[in-house]
């Protein structure tokens, strides 16, 4: 039986690709994203998959565009539809930040779209999920404080270590009702935020992150994966 997914950041990158694969294997899919109007690609495919694949528009950093979220799914899933996979997809990274030079700004902009939305989103989800549905939260190693070498990218690298933070306290908050929730590295992947010189792409990217999300038990929940299975320190 098909499985409803919700994917955040749904219009590009690692989004678009979970859309494209879980659409391929029979799923229906919601695509969320700031601007539906400008995802060219995202609505192409819900032209080549129709009642299959809707387009819903979400800034995961604003509480308003959260709750219109909430208000619309009933009306794109039916009243008794659940959401058996969330996709935590939709994040930022601020290039260029150098010791000295970190901005408030860049910092609460990154914090509020990272680790705030997400969690929130899942939070107020949690009514409309199945009992043993899954979270994936697309985190990054560079969340990992045990892997911490340099000095780069600080409000990218601590919004994710909050993130990852936020996805054992969902895992134990949802144990009870059998959902998975699990933070995610996808490897550093071949996209406009990946860049030039990342090494995986972003179809094999996604392939691996659903064999990972697929074979997950609820002993693994709250755990911290990488795209091939591999436990990552926190």
């Amino acid at each position: 039986m098909p499985r409803n997914v919700l994917i955040s950041g749904a219009n590009r990158g690692i989004g678009l690709e979970f859309v494209r694969q879980l659409l391929a294997r029979g799923e229906h899919v919601v695509g969320a994203c700031r601007h539906p109007g400008k995802a060219t690609s995202l609505n192409a495919l819900a032209g080549e998959y129709p009642g299959r694949l809707h387009v819903l528009p979400l800034d995961v950093a604003e509480a308003k565009s959260r709750a219109s979220l909430v208000h619309d799914l009933p009306l794109v899933l039916g009243d008794a539809g659940r959401i058996d996979l969330l996709v935590n997809n939709a994040g930022v990274l601020h290039s260029g930040e150098r010791f000295g030079h970190v901005e408030q700004a860049i910092l609460e902009d990154s914090l509020r779209t990272n680790a705030v939305g997400p969690f929130l989103l899942s939070q107020a989800l949690a009514p409309l999920l199945a009992d043993g549905g899954r979270i994936a939260n697309i985190s990054s190693q560079l969340g990992s404080i045990g892997n911490t070498a340099r000095f780069g990218t600080p409000s990218y690298d601590i919004s994710k270590a909050a993130q990852n933070m936020a996805s054992v306290l969902l895992a134990r908050a949802l144990e009870e009702r059998g959902i998975v929730v699990l933070a995610l590295h996808p490897g550093w992947v071949q996209t406009e935020m990946g860049g030039a010189n990342a090494q995986v792409a972003p179809a094999d990217a996604v392939a691996g992150l659903l064999r990972v999300i697929d074979a997950a038990t609820p002993g693994q929940s709250g755990r911290f994966l990488d795209w091939r299975g591999e436990s990552l320190p926190w």
